[in-house]
């Protein structure tokens, strides 16, 4: 049984993480064309990354309304591998604002694909889109070392009145004035509507979207009333710098005057248009993965096998559980390749193997979350080779049945993290790789567990073994890119990873773990930064594997 271990292991090729360096990406769009007479497109970009073939969503800007010339505040952050081709492409879309259904009812406008490595040198240029020209300008920057955050609470009083049957609907945005002079957008917030004492949601960007990590760089900030149309009411600006905004980080407040220019002129007791108040202003140090690791962070890596009927019978050649004496099957070679991975984060490399789908002794009654090696006390096996063994040894003694739910396991082990929560120093997070050959039955259920699992130091990731349709996997990203409860609730995070196995037959087993592991250092960094949890709160480094 070793053999066959051995054999998928070596094969793997296993790979060391490069260093990383990570890039912003600012868009602006200009002349969208306008497909309804009646009013002016609400444009998003949704921006994808090719990967094996398929493209998936990486993020997607907000949405601007009655706009043709858009200039979005989302940043997208990405890592960049010199040594790799990572194509993007932008796909814009005029959102119904009626819609309900996220893209289902938006109209596709145009896209445009470029590599990562070409953004750095796009500048303007022309892409046919919808039979007219769209012009779009991507800016990428790469993020300096400091890649510290920085959160802030904005407010106003006394701004101008600039609606004649209402107060105004004021919003604020914040430009970064470049080494060039250009002014780039850094972030725009919510409009708080009919209020002339607007008080803004705190947001965080990162220093470097701020100020390019320079804190005495200038920042120019501009006061707008939001009207429907898009052609928003001017109320007044000023400028400031991050050196000056620090001083709101001891709980004092910093304010500006907002000022018209044009009303500085022409009025001669004017003082100003209101002003803008920096309520709180907080620096996040944001640790990597590896930090939180370092600091003694452990990953507990836990297995669960699909053991319904349609996998076929063990003992038959054609079966996705078939044992052959010199080829491991898919199962086999997907844990390998993942689960390598995995243990060289956990100290004592045991796993939890469980099952589900099966008929199981000695009364065989259909269960959905036992365990493989049948010791509901300790389902933990040593090592992944010790995993291999029990999945081998448990397959004689096994019914298939049905059907494929997974809630249940998900349940299970998110019982456990959420443990680990109430623990002083929250040391581990917690992988769940679910490996299942059919669409799942349990869609609502499964949806809800992992809303709640979102929670908690955890995440999922679901490999598709064999030829099944797996489309309606794809659900578990949601309409419009956000996971939700059958009740509406949305994911906190984003912790789930799918891939069919049948994308990667013909590459590199190393290409499959590099795939569905990808995001797992990012979702560690969110949840431990999401939680407060400073890595020092951790235990020694020393105890780091």
């Amino acid at each position: 049984m070793s053999d066959i271990y051995e054999s998928a292991a070596n094969s793997l090729g296993l790979f060391s993480s490069p260093c990383l360096t990570k890039v912003e990406l600012m868009l602006t769009c200009k002349g969208i064309s306008d497909r309804d007479a009646l009013s002016k497109p609400d444009p998003c970009v949704i921006l994808k990354m090719q990967s094996h073939g398929q493209w998936m969503e990486v993020d997607r800007t907000e949405v601007i309304r009655s706009c043709v010339n858009p200039t979005y505040s989302k940043v997208f952050t990405l890592d960049f591998y010199f040594e790799e081709v990572q194509r993007l492409r932008f796909e814009l879309y005029d959102i119904n604002n009626s819609s309900h259904n996220g893209l289902k009812e938006a109209d596709f406008l145009g896209s445009v694909e470029c590599t990562l490595g070409q953004v750095s040198h796009l500048d303007v240029s022309r892409h046919r889109c919808s039979d007219r020209f769209l012009s779009s300008k991507i800016t990428a920057e790469e993020l300096t070392g400091n890649d510290d955050y920085i959160e802030l609470s904005f407010s106003a009083r006394k701004l101008d009145d600039k609606d004649f049957f209402s107060k105004s609907d004021p919003f604020l945005e914040i430009y970064r004035l470049n080494d060039d002079a250009t002014l780039q957008l850094v972030y725009r917030t919510e409009t708080v509507m009919n209020n002339l004492n607007p008080v803004w949601k705190t947001f965080k960007v990162s220093l470097n979207s701020l100020c390019s990590g320079d804190h005495e760089r200038k920042l120019q900030c501009t006061v707008w009333d939001w009207d429907s149309n898009g052609k928003h009411d001017y109320i007044g600006e000023f400028e400031a710098t991050f050196k000056e905004m620090r001083g709101a980080i001891d709980g004092r407040q910093v304010q500006w005057p907002c000022m018209n220019p044009k009303y500085k002129v022409k009025k001669k007791n004017y003082k100003n248009s209101g002003i803008v108040i920096l309520n709180q202003c907080k620096v996040i140090k944001m640790h990597s993965f590896l930090d939180y690791i370092m600091g003694g962070c452990q990953i507990q890596f836990t297995v669960a096998i699909d053991f319904t009927a349609s996998n076929g019978d063990p003992r038959n050649s054609c079966s996705l559980h078939y044992i052959h004496p010199y080829q491991p099957n898919e199962y086999l070679k997907a844990l390998v390749a993942v689960g390598e991975i995995c243990q060289d984060y956990d100290s004592d490399k045991m796993f939890p193997a469980f099952g589900f789908g099966a008929q199981i002794p000695p009364d065989y009654k259909v269960s959905h979350d036992f365990a493989v090696n049948f010791n509901e006390d300790n389902p933990e096996c040593a090592g992944i080779q010790g995993v291999v063994e029990a999945y081998q040894a448990c397959l004689p003694k096994l019914q298939l049945y049905g059907p494929t739910n997974i809630a249940p396991i998900i349940q299970k082990v998110a019982n456990s993290a959420s443990q680990e929560v109430h623990t002083k120093e929250a040391m581990q997070y917690f992988i769940l790789l679910i490996l299942t050959d059919g669409v799942i039955t349990d869609m609502a259920d499964t949806r809800e567990a992992i809303v709640q699992a979102s929670h908690l130091p955890m995440s999922v990731i679901i490999v598709g073994i064999g030829n099944a349709d797996f489309s309606d996997m794809q659900m578990l990203d949601g309409d419009d890119g956000i996971l939700r409860s059958p009740k509406g609730e949305p994911v906190l995070r984003d912790i789930v990873q799918f891939v069919p196995f049948r994308n990667f037959k013909h590459a590199s087993p190393a290409a499959l773990a590099k795939s569905v592991l990808a995001e797992v250092p990012n979702q560690v960094v969110d949840y431990y930064n999401s939680k407060g949890i400073n890595m020092w709160a951790m235990c020694s480094p020393f105890s780091a594997p």
